[in-house]
């Protein structure tokens, strides 16, 4: 384990400064209102967030408080998403509204524990908005900051433990600036400090990171995986093919079946009896019960044809 020491703070006032000049605009980023920034967090979690800035500024014109989308039905929530995947982050965003509401009166609440406990927040969303919303000194870490923070100060974005990296995490963050800090770690790993080719002499953590020092010295180039074992042969050859097509994966049949159940009229039910794309009946079958499990479908249980109706919940 690397001495980690106290988090520098030229490191900190450099980084700072780097996203006042070259942060990202992104819709989300005006407000510091805490239900607008959960919508945002739940929306930006596994998709580009060009698009989740885009659905969130409609989703807010729709449902513009806590109260407002607890109102709502699972139908017209899911119709809101469209465009961002993931349809399950819809509902648990619907569903810890309705905690907000019952729960803390409609407004979301300004502690860490509590915001854990609404359905769908986990440690990074509960911190990110503890931070942008209520300028807590709390480190929000998600896939970027992890990268970030480990190779600053490990050399690795894998090297460091949760416990370890939580607590860098927590005593990096300005006591002033928590919000602004919690935007520029997120830039600076969404377009510097990249996965696969990190562009080290555009980014402000140079100076004092060890992954760009091994870098610069040549130790980071081929590094192998750790665990892996060289393969060669035609076990090579089929480990270099391309994964299955998406559209035969039970995702996308998920998500085309959501997608026709959201052109339907409101309450309307759907027969769904017929192969969609490569999927056979069976397959849809299948999913339909899936889909049911998690609650983003409701089947017509007073039809013998149950498992062929369909809709969006209502209920």
């Amino acid at each position: 384990m690397p001495d980690l020491g106290p988090f520098p703070s030229a490191l900190r006032d450099a980084i700072l400064a780097w996203y006042g000049s070259r942060g990202r605009s992104l819709p989300f980023r005006g407000t510091t209102d805490p239900y607008a920034i959960l919508v945002s967090e739940a929306m930006a979690q596994q998709t580009q967030v060009a698009r989740a800035g885009e659905t969130w500024i409609r989703f807010m014109e729709r449902f513009p408080t806590a109260a407002a989308l607890a109102a709502a039905t699972p139908a017209d929530v899911l119709r809101a998403w469209q465009g961002l995947g993931y349809n399950r982050r819809a509902l648990n965003l619907w569903r810890a509204a309705r905690r907000i509401v019952e729960v803390h009166g409609g407004r979301v609440p300004a502690d860490l524990a509590a915001l854990q406990a609404l359905p769908g927040v986990g440690p990074y969303t509960a911190r990110a908005v503890a931070a942008l919303a209520f300028g807590m000194p709390v480190g929000a870490v998600d896939t970027n900051v992890r990268r970030v923070l480990g190779r600053i100060v490990a050399g690795d974005s894998a090297a460091l433990g949760a416990t370890a990296l939580q607590k860098v995490a927590d005593a990096a963050v300005p006591l002033d600036r928590p919000g602004a800090w919690t935007h520029a770690l997120m830039d600076v790993g969404a377009t510097s400090c990249r996965p696969g080719r990190p562009d080290c002499a555009s980014c402000p953590a140079q100076a004092w990171c060890r992954f760009a020092a091994a870098e610069l010295a040549g130790g980071n180039r081929a590094r192998p995986v750790p665990g892996a074992r060289s393969v060669t042969g035609p076990a090579a050859t089929a480990a270099r093919e391309a994964p299955p097509a998406f559209a035969t994966t039970s995702r996308w049949l998920r998500g085309r079946i959501v997608d026709q159940l959201r052109a339907a009229q409101d309450g309307a039910w759907i027969v769904l009896d017929a192969p969609i794309g490569e999927h056979d009946r069976a397959a849809v079958a299948a999913a339909l019960e899936a889909l049911a499990r998690d609650g983003l479908v409701e089947l017509d249980g007073a039809d013998p044809t149950a498992a062929r109706r369909a809709r969006l919940p209502i209920r």
